[in-house]
């Protein structure tokens, strides 16, 4: 699949191409452009670094090392988002997506969501310009408004309907459990939350129930490893469900903010 993925970007075609074209010879120039991809991903470059591109919810995102990469079982948050929109009567109006990234997140949920007001925050400045180029190439630029901030640090006192994020939630004591790519090549401070794993949750929960609405949700990715942890950390929230992912590891919680004072 990677050697595939590699011709296709040095071809600058899709895989449907590929396959009705086998006879495709490559010139010089694009033998040497092939060889060098195929060089860069035997060092274990990620191969959406390399070609720059990587999809996600049916979106050709924009990709480089100041974000990580978008994954499949991402995709499980939009379902949960797109399951409790359409539950909760009026539906979510005022989205924050924190720590967007790419802003994965928050481009599928402006796609899905046409009539929803959609923030997204982050830290890291060269994220933020993915994040908006990706927008910009949806042409979703006047959907989403990006913020940089450390959670809801760089944001006015607005309130939402949801909070999602797909926040740090590795602990470094796992660390000898990640890919060798992935420690190596994908942004740390995007999969490593510090030594337990929760500490960037931890301090997004009493934030984001500070600037959800009564009976607001929050959405989270999460690992199996936090799962267990969560029903501690989440005692003032209501109607804490947890979801799995395609290989029942437990892929995403969500919680109410609960009406208790």
């Amino acid at each position: 699949m990677n050697a595939e993925l590699l011709l296709m970007f040095t071809l600058g075609c899709d895989r449907a191409y590929l396959y009705a074209h086998p006879e495709r010879e490559l010139s010089p120039e694009e033998q040497a452009r092939y060889q060098e991809a195929v060089r860069q991903r035997s060092q274990g470059i990620p191969a959406q670094y390399i070609t720059g591109h990587q999809e996600f919810w049916g979106l050709d995102l924009i990709v480089s090392p100041a974000v990580l990469i978008p994954r499949p079982e991402t995709e499980h948050v939009i379902e949960r988002v797109l399951e409790l929109h359409h539950s909760t009567g009026s539906g979510f109006r005022r989205i924050v997506d924190v720590g967007t990234g790419s802003g994965s997140i928050a481009l599928a949920l402006a796609k899905e969501l046409p009539e929803a007001e959609i923030h997204a925050t982050d830290i890291s400045l060269s994220a933020l310009e993915i994040a908006r180029a990706n927008a910009a190439r949806h042409q979703l630029e006047d959907r989403i408004h990006f913020h940089e901030s450390n959670l809801f640090d760089g944001l006015s006192s607005e309130v939402f309907d949801l909070v999602v994020s797909n926040p740090p939630y590795v602990g470094e004591s796992e660390e000898d459990r990640v890919q060798l790519e992935v420690r190596r090549y994908e942004p740390r401070a995007a999969v490593f939350a510090g030594p337990t794993g929760l500490e960037v949750i931890e301090r997004l929960l009493p934030q984001a129930q500070a600037r959800l609405k009564p009976d607001g949700w929050l959405v989270l990715e999460i690992s199996g490893t936090i799962a267990a942890e969560l029903p501690g950390l989440l005692t003032d929230w209501k109607n804490l469900t947890i979801t799995k992912d395609l290989q029942g590891l437990p892929r995403v919680a969500a919680a109410q903010k609960s009406s208790r004072p």
